[in-house]
């Protein structure tokens, strides 16, 4: 069993230090460190920490936000520490530390409300959509030829013109000109 200590801090010009004495103190084995944006999720340490995780391994941050940023992200890490048996703590936060009964429960109901506000999002979102089509409102990005432009090209590709000599000169895609 290894603790693997996490340190991360959002931009070059902030410094590990404070983060990395506490985890030296709390005796980690390794410390996987970055600098970069909590919100990124194409953490490359990160990664690099879970995939040599092993059974029975604890993983240690200073705080829960040096781990993740939104409790979607938190739910994600910590499936993905769990899938490998490997623990995880919190040193600033007593009550997040799947090692334990208790800390499992509190992490289990923050997993339930997070489902239950993304589903309560998604419901608002649809019913918004719903309500702005019923005013008439065109939903998604603006077509990027009018519709003269579009029976234009139709005749020239039926004509036997060449895609791509078509996109090129409406300056789009030739997978525009195929899609109509």
């Amino acid at each position: 069993m290894m603790v693997i200590g996490y340190a991360r801090v959002s931009t070059e010009v902030q410094s590990l230090a404070a983060q990395l004495t506490q985890l030296q103190a709390a005796n980690c084995t390794k410390i996987f460190r970055e600098k970069v944006s909590g919100a990124r999720t194409d953490r490359k340490q990160l990664a690099a920490l879970i995939k040599e995780l092993s059974k029975g391994d604890v993983v240690l941050v200073t705080r829960l936000d040096r781990l993740a940023r939104s409790t979607r992200d938190l739910l994600n890490v910590l499936a993905a520490i769990a899938e490998k048996g490997a623990g995880f703590k919190s040193l600033g936060d007593a009550w997040a530390d799947t090692t334990t009964a208790h800390g499992r429960l509190m992490l289990t109901v923050l997993g339930g409300l997070a489902e239950f506000e993304r589903e309560l999002i998604r419901a608002r979102t649809g019913e918004g959509r719903e309500r702005a089509k019923a005013r008439g409102v065109v939903l998604g990005r603006k077509p990027k030829l009018t519709k003269h432009q579009q029976r234009e090209a139709i005749a020239r590709r039926d004509a036997g013109e060449v895609l791509t000599k078509i996109a090129r000169s409406y300056n789009v895609s030739h997978s525009t000109i195929s899609r109509l």
